[in-house]
């Protein structure tokens, strides 16, 4: 594969790494519909502030949700509602799987 295939692809795998953890697929299920906070999230998920906010890192440095400041508090939502498209077709393939 040549360099500039590869990067191609690297870069898409990059988003495959991002998606790639039970919390994170949780926290762009629950941030569909409604903006939520780090500690919104993080009381919901039961996990500490810290760890949510590596979690909120790894999606936001993949551009897969914004976080946009009001007053004190930075909201976290969806910017690429697509990736939910992805989930849809992980869920067929699961069923699949157990057929």
């Amino acid at each position: 594969m040549n360099k500039e295939i590869e990067k191609e692809y690297l870069e898409k795998a990059e988003i495959f790494k991002a998606l790639a953890h039970p919390t994170r697929l949780f926290i762009i299920h629950t941030i569909k519909d409604e903006k939520l906070s780090v500690k919104e999230l993080s009381e919901i998920v039961g996990i500490d502030i810290s760890t949510m906010s590596k979690h909120l890192d790894i999606l936001k440095k993949n551009k897969i949700i914004v976080g946009e400041k009001e007053k004190n508090f930075i909201y976290y939502y969806l910017a690429i509602p697509c990736v939910l498209d992805f989930m849809s077709c992980a869920v067929k393939v699961v069923n699949k799987k157990h057929q």
